[in-house]
């Protein structure tokens, strides 16, 4: 459906701006007039082929947050998306609420609705609210999702946290060693080189690295570009190579634990809430395949979706696919045993939630020091090979 950017009025004069999916200009009038809003002019507003700016989580959790109180007092659904339409900040959401307003008017479920969104309701939101809607505990199932979304945004900020201090560090020490090389090197070996003596191997390697550095800048800042650039060109056309580095994620030396712990928790996140919710297993692990974000995650968790489907317990269908941990397949066990699947699955995930929070931990503790090991022998090089010669010249000079 075509997105309008508008200039509205209301009965009071005020004018609106916004954007909202209409078929026509007079579609888009009867929508903003359910509103209590003029049309006074729109144009066709100017798409981005799908990589518009998602709406902040924060956003969609106050969502949840102000329809779940709403069903929970007794307000009728449509009544209670109305009012969070008309209250709701955001311009970007504010015409989502309206467009699912309209299509619940139309006689379409709030799941339907939803599933119109996929940029802000995922297959776990939309498929938690269809059981919602088929159990009649709608206010379950938000206050649910609620806990879900804070959650993510919990899971979002540790794997920035993992990621964004190693990257900050690494670019200090990358900045110091750049001035070395390109600034402060060539001012001393400029004095050495004068001495006229012969100099030793790693002076000499010294000097061909500070000399390459100033010379051919150009090169050593593109060429890393270029291949980044085609790196992910041909990672983003090739599902092999995708499949290959995410691999490689699992198994990178310490972080690569860290974020598989992360993607189990978040799978077995994602299948208790959906399980505990009355969706059957096989729908679970297909919705949770496409939400881990990770290659190899998502085969395994297919693989092993097939052999429940051929009669395997969900325990043997994970082992068979060797890349689920002993702890996951144990809990899966003990929750078939004693019919507690989902609560054996929110233990997985706990467990490493909180066993990914102390990983960081230490892994912050450790990154400090082992840089400040690779600055030290680098700055140690440097007056190695600087200071040497200069102190064997000194020796044999005669007093």
């Amino acid at each position: 459906m075509p997105v309008m950017q508008y200039k509205a009025m209301d009965e009071r004069g005020k004018l609106a701006f916004g954007r909202m999916e209409a078929v026509n200009e007079a579609d888009l009038e009867v929508r903003l007039r359910r509103m209590g809003l003029d049309l006074v002019n729109f144009t066709a507003a100017k798409t981005t082929g799908g990589t518009a700016r998602k709406i902040p989580r924060r956003e969609v959790i106050g969502f949840c947050m102000q329809l779940e109180q709403l069903v929970s007092s007794g307000v009728p659904l449509l009544e209670g998306l109305q009012d969070i339409r008309d209250s709701v900040e955001d311009k970007r959401l504010r015409d989502i609420v309206a467009g699912m307003v309209e299509s619940i008017e139309g006689g379409s479920t709030l799941s339907t609705a939803m599933d119109s969104y996929p940029q802000v309701f995922d297959k776990v939101f939309v498929n938690l609210v269809r059981a919602g809607e088929f159990s009649g505990r709608m206010s379950e199932v938000l206050k649910t999702l609620t806990d879900n979304l804070k959650w993510q945004d919990e899971q979002t900020a540790q794997m920035k946290k993992l990621l964004m201090y190693p990257l900050f560090v690494g670019g200090v020490v990358l900045l110091v060693i750049v001035f070395l090389m390109g600034y402060l090197v060539p001012q001393l070996t400029s004095f050495i080189t004068m001495m006229g003596q012969e100099l030793p191997l790693h002076t000499r390697a010294l000097i061909a690295v500070s000399n390459f550095t100033v010379q051919y800048w150009y090169v050593v800042l593109a060429v890393p570009t270029i291949i980044f650039i085609v790196f992910m060109a041909v990672l983003n056309s090739s599902s092999a190579l995708q499949y290959t580095v995410d691999a490689f994620k699992l198994r990178v030396w310490i972080i690569g634990p860290i974020y598989k712990k992360m993607i189990l928790a978040r799978f077995a996140n994602y299948f208790a809430i959906m399980y505990r919710s009355g969706i059957t297993v096989l729908e679970c692990i297909r919705v949770c395949e496409g939400l881990v974000g990770n290659k190899a995650i998502e085969d395994a968790a297919r693989r092993a979706g097939r052999q429940i489907g051929d009669g395997a317990s969900i325990s043997a269908g994970f082992e068979y696919t060797g890349l689920f941990p002993p702890l996951v397949l144990r809990m899966l066990r003990v929750g078939e045993s004693t019919g507690g699947l989902d609560e054996a699955l929110l233990n997985i995930s706990y467990f490493y939630d909180r066993d990914v929070s102390e990983s960081i931990e230490k892994v912050q503790t450790m990154i400090g020091p082992a840089m400040t090991v690779v600055l030290g022998a680098i700055l140690g090089w440097v007056i190695v090979s600087v200071l040497g010669p200069i102190y064997d010249l000194i020796t044999k000079i005669d007093i």
